[in-house]
Formats: C-alpha cells, sequence, structure tokens
C-alpha cells in the first residue's frame, strides 16, 4: 500500500502541476497517464496511447453528444428565448411567487432541448432576469433560483454530462435519459417550493399580480412553445419507446430544430454557420478531454490502482449509505476547482471499481453524480453558472454564491431523497425499457 501511495501522490502532483501552468486538460490527462505508464508500467506508453485515443474518439456511442450540442446552438439562435417569458408568465400569476416560477419553469423546458447546464443558465437569464428587475422583484431570489434551476441543463435529458458518463462507465446512455426524468422533476418541484415558501413568508417583496386573462388568450400566448415541447417529446419519446437510439434520435432532434428555426424565420447562413462552429468548438473539447481520461483510465489498470483501492476501501466496512457521503463530499470538493465533465472522467477509473464492488446499481450511481456535478455548478471558485450570471449582472462572485446557496441546500436534499428512493432513479428506465 506504501508504494501505491507514492505512486498516487506522484500522479497527483503532476496533475496540479500541469493544470497549474495553464496546460488543456484533455493533455494533462494525457500527461499524466504517459508519466504513470511510462515509469510504473512494461508497457510503451505511446502503443497504448495512441490505440486508446483512437478507440476513445472513433466510439459510435459518442456521436450522440455533437448532435446533441448542435441540436442546443441551434435552438438558443431561435426565437425561443424570447417567446418562453411571453408563454409561460400568464400562468404563473395565481402561484405564490408569480413569475420567479418562469426562472424554473423556463430552464427545465430549456434544459430538455440543451444539454447544458451554462448554456440553460444564459440563455433564460438574458429573457428572464431584464424582465423580472422591470417589474421589481428582488435581485437575490432572482439570480439565485435562476443558478440553481440552470444546472437542470444537466439532469434533464438529453444531457451531455449523461453521455459523458454512459460512455466512460459503459451504461446505456437511453436507460441514463430516462433515469433522469423523475429526479430532474423532482428537484424543479423543490425549487419551486422554495419560491412558494418564500413569497409566502415576504409578501411584501412580491409584485402585484398582472391584470387576469382568459383561458384561450393564455392558449395564444403559449402557442409558440409548442413546436418546441413537440420537438422535445419526439426526441426522448423514440428513445424511451425503443424506436430510436440516443444517436439517431439526436440526429432527429437536429433536423427538427433546423426546421423550427427555418420556421420561426431565423435560420440563414450565418446562424447556421454559428451553430454549427459552436457545437464543433464545445464537441472538440469534450472529445479530448474523454481521449486523455480513456488513456488515464488505461494507464491506471496497468499500475493497479483502482484495484487496489477499491481494494482498501471495501476492508474499511463502510456501509453504502457512508461511502454514498464519503463520494458525494469528494466530489464537491472536486467540483470547486474542475467543471464537471473532466470531474466525472478523471475519476470513473478509480471510483467505478469502488461502487461496483458495493453493490451499487451504475444508473442510480449516474443520476447520484450528475446531481453532485449540478452542486458543483453553484460552488466558488469554479462554478460555471456563477461566472455565466457574474458576466450577465455584474455582481460580484461571492454575492451570487451566497443568493444560490437555498438552491445548493435543496440538491442536497434531493441526493438524500434519491437515496431513500432509489425508485426515482430506477423506475422509468426499467418500466419504460423492458
Amino acid at each position: 500500500m506504501n508504494n501505491d501511495l507514492v505512486i498516487t501522490v506522484l500522479l497527483i502532483f503532476s496533475l496540479f502541476a500541469l493544470l497549474g501552468s495553464g496546460v488543456w486538460i484533455g493533455l494533462t490527462l494525457t500527461g499524466v497517464a504517459w508519466i504513470g505508464m511510462q515509469l510504473f508500467s512494461a508497457r510503451p506508453a505511446g502503443d497504448a496511447m495512441a490505440v486508446t485515443i483512437w478507440g476513445s474518439a472513433s466510439s459510435w456511442t459518442l456521436t450522440a453528444l455533437p448532435l446533441f450540442v448542435w441540436m442546443g446552438e441551434i435552438l438558443f439562435r431561435t426565437k425561443l428565448s424570447e417567446d418562453m417569458f411571453k408563454g409561460l408568465a400568464p400562468w404563473m400569476n395565481r402561484l405564490p411567487g408569480r413569475l420567479l416560477h418562469t426562472n424554473v419553469i423556463g430552464c427545465t423546458i430549456f434544459a430538455a432541448v440543451s444539454g447544458s447546464s451554462a448554456a440553460t443558465c444564459a440563455t433564460i437569464g438574458k429573457m428572464a432576469l431584464p424582465e423580472l428587475k422591470s417589474r421589481g422583484y428582488p435581485d437575490g431570489i432572482s439570480i439565485g433560483t435562476l443558478a440553481g434551476a440552470g444546472t437542470l441543463g444537466l439532469l434533464i435529458p438529453p444531457s451531455l454530462i449523461m453521455i459523458v458518463y454512459g460512455v466512460t462507465a459503459d451504461v446505456s446512455i437511453a436507460r441514463l435519459f430516462a433515469a433522469g426524468v423523475l429526479p430532474g422533476l423532482m428537484v424543479a418541484a423543490l425549487m419551486m417550493g422554495y419560491v412558494m415558501i418564500w413569497a409566502l413568508l415576504n409578501p411584501q417583496k412580491v409584485p402585484a399580480a398582472d391584470a387576469s386573462m382568459r383561458f384561450v388568450d393564455k392558449l395564444r400566448a403559449s402557442r409558440s412553445l409548442i413546436p418546441v415541447v413537440l420537438l422535445i417529446l419526439a426526441v426522448l419519446g423514440s428513445i424511451y419507446t425503443g424506436l430510436a437510439t440516443a444517436t439517431e434520435a439526436a440526429g432527429l432532434g437536429v433536423v427538427g430544430a433546423l426546421v423550427l428555426s427555418a420556421c420561426q424565420g431565423s435560420l440563414n447562413w450565418r446562424t447556421f454557420r454559428d451553430s454549427l462552429m459552436g457545437a464543433t468548438r464545445l464537441y472538440c473539447m469534450i472529445a479530448l478531454i474523454l481521449s486523455g481520461a480513456a488513456f488515464l483510465t488505461l494507464a491506471m489498470g496497468y499500475i493497479g490502482l483502482p484495484r487496489h483501492l477499491a481494494e482498501w476501501i471495501a476492508s474499511l466496512g463502510l456501509s453504502p449509505f457512508m461511502l454514498i457521503m464519503a463520494l458525494m463530499v469528494f466530489y464537491i470538493v472536486l467540483g470547486c476547482f474542475l467543471d464537471g465533465i473532466s470531474v466525472i472522467v478523471l475519476t470513473m477509473g478509480v471510483v467505478l471499481p469502488i461502487v461496483q464492488t458495493a453493490g451499487i446499481d451504475p444508473i442510480w450511481f449516474g443520476i447520484f453524480l450528475v446531481l453532485v456535478v449540478e452542486m458543483a455548478q453553484i460552488t466558488p471558485p469554479v462554478g460555471f453558472n456563477l461566472f455565466v450570471l457574474q458576466g450577465m449582472t455584474g455582481r460580484e462572485l461571492p454575492w451570487i454564491a451566497r443568493a444560490s446557496a437555498p438552491m445548493f441546500a435543496l440538491l442536497v436534499a434531493a441526493v438524500g431523497l434519491l437515496y431513500l428512493f432509489p425508485g426515482l432513479a430506477t423506475w422509468l428506465p426499467r418500466h419504460m425499457m423492458g
């Protein structure tokens, strides 16, 4: 074990030294893996690196990722964000908290077409924050709920981070998508419940309701959301019913997004090119990280660290609850310094054997992992949603983090509910997908 400890300390030191020097995360992971194989393994590092990176980059399962990214980029450039507030606002007037609920529901809807937390937060924020401010809603609750609800982009399918987890852990992406639906709705319901309680406790801070509208007028105001909802149902429905794989459904989503954009009149050469280039840049970053992580996982396997660590943790006799709590703290701390995708690909080679040894369902664990990574999106110093909101509002990062603290507590509560009721994540994939 002492020898393993020395190797681990050396590799961790190499990792942070490379990250601290400004090297890209994907190249850092590759460099650490090369050091590990070169010093502590008999297999030639260059040959292993070439084979592993090619195998990772040419994975057919991974094809769904750039397609879903592209679908979100296309819809990001439509009039969806403008129409969403107009369509949702009339239905919120009677709820305690009124238009604050548009943050949560808007993020829930956009999460189902985006797959990215930062994109969800930015899109809904650009539309909702100026409107809420002009109507007199307090900045603290407006920005805090947006920061929390923006994390739903990771949990509600199609989720980019679920695809990354599915590829690295060799788990069905379609089942992961099904598993994310009920927990995603649960988190949205918790956040709406918090807004209602806050509004009932602070009635003087909630502006007066708008003039009431007839039911027909509400439907007319919401008509622009119908095509987007139909697209979401088509993409996710084709996966859940088994008519299409995740990759085929992603292709359907891209075609549907292009048609929707054309019908709205927002599709031209510039938006098409910008959406394609935006998706390409994001996917290339993710693919480089995944390739480096695949090589690092292989190197760890040859060195034997995951197996030895799993055996050591098993010898501690931790209950599943204690193991989950320890992993939650571990990922929250790690998420303070790395983005969600990097956290997952960096740790799967070590954590997955431990989870499998403990008998934890990998589908359930994937949803748990996404929830914990959501927390990292709103924890400084590297909370992506905090950076997005800082750029949009000009507020200081600590102030935004304090405003988001109740949402962090709700996500912790969601992890507790997921542990107490594991069927929230396992029931839908088991029943909808045979």
